[in-house]
């Protein structure tokens, strides 16, 4: 009887319930977690499984060589009792992290108020500015920095010059730190992007009424740059300590730590441990610790932020 009641039906009205089934099966659940497939076995499999393994053999005896031995909370107590590099190497960071963050937002900032204004070539000018954070932090870039800040380096040329005396900046213990959050600093490029898109955002409405009150280009910058700003800056700001506390790659190739264990940064001390000494679950301890430092420092971050973040939206509701 049904066979009977479908081939009766007009063949627009077969194409329509065609068309509606299709439709169904295509909005239903189904097809959305097809389409993220890819991503979510990615995620899956490279991300949350390692994760976990790592949480496990934070808690073992692990050398990747004999199987994984459980010896619970042994290796975190031995980390915060008994191991005085892991201390040094954090301070160490931490150091690293205070200079390089403000300074490079900072320098990405006066960039970018510099690059926020309409002349012929802007747009080549913002290129070649943003081209050093195109390379990232590539080895290449570390072996040329080390290069130039060698004691034959053209930093040394340069300030011989002017009759300067320069100095083995990536040998001494004094100077080796801050070769490397120059560099940081050097590669502000994405940051200032970020900034140039928040400037074009402010309405101009705003400087010219306080020009007419005469408001000067300091006053305007704290008034109305900075707190129309301040949510751009929140997001560099995280974005950036979270950056530089996983510092690995210039440490590595430009000082590998030294001198004296200068530039020694924990993820320097935490390679070395899984993949020199072989300790993964010591160095899997290590990371964890890495973890909840970043997300201690982010929850400070913006538990401050309610202080000096300036929504658009709270100031029309106050209006």
């Amino acid at each position: 009887m049904s066979a009977q009641h479908n081939s009766a039906l007009p063949a627009g009205s077969k194409r329509r319930s065609l068309r509606s089934r299709l439709r169904e099966r295509w909005e239903s659940p189904l097809a959305g977690y097809l389409f993220i497939s890819p991503w979510l076995i990615g995620f899956l499999v490279l991300t949350l499984w390692p994760m976990i393994l790592s949480v496990y053999y934070s808690f073992t005896d692990y050398s990747l060589l004999e199987a994984p031995n459980w010896v619970g909370a042994k290796n975190y107590s031995l980390i915060f009792t008994n191991d005085t590099v892991f201390a040094q190497s954090l301070k160490i960071t931490l150091l690293f992290v205070v200079l390089s963050v403000p300074l490079k937002l900072v320098s990405a900032l006066l960039v970018a108020m510099l690059l926020n204004k309409e002349m012929k070539g802007m747009a080549t000018y913002r290129l070649f500015i943003y081209f050093p954070s195109l390379i990232g932090t590539s080895i290449a870039v570390a072996i040329l920095w080390k290069n130039m800040f060698g004691a034959d380096g053209i930093v040394n040329r340069i300030i011989g010059f002017f009759g300067i005396k320069g100095v083995n900046w990536i040998n001494d213990p004094d100077t080796a730190l801050s070769t490397l959050v120059i560099l940081v600093v050097w590669q502000f490029g994405s940051s200032m992007v970020i900034f140039l898109a928040g400037l074009k955002q402010i309405s101009r409405d705003l400087y010219e009424a306080s020009s007419v009150d005469g408001a000067s280009k300091i006053k305007q910058f704290f008034s109305i740059t900075l707190p129309m700003l301040s949510p751009i800056l929140l997001f560099n700001v995280v974005l950036q300590t979270i950056n530089s506390f996983q510092m690995f790659t210039q440490a590595f190739v430009i000082t590998q730590g030294g001198p004296v264990n200068s530039t020694y940064m924990y993820a320097l001390y935490l390679y070395d441990r899984a993949f020199g000494r072989l300790q993964m679950g010591y160095a899997s301890s290590l990371a964890w610790i890495l973890l909840l430092i970043i997300g201690a420092a982010t929850a400070l971050i913006f538990l401050s932020s309610r202080y000096w973040v300036f929504y658009e939206h709270e100031r029309k509701g106050k209006a």
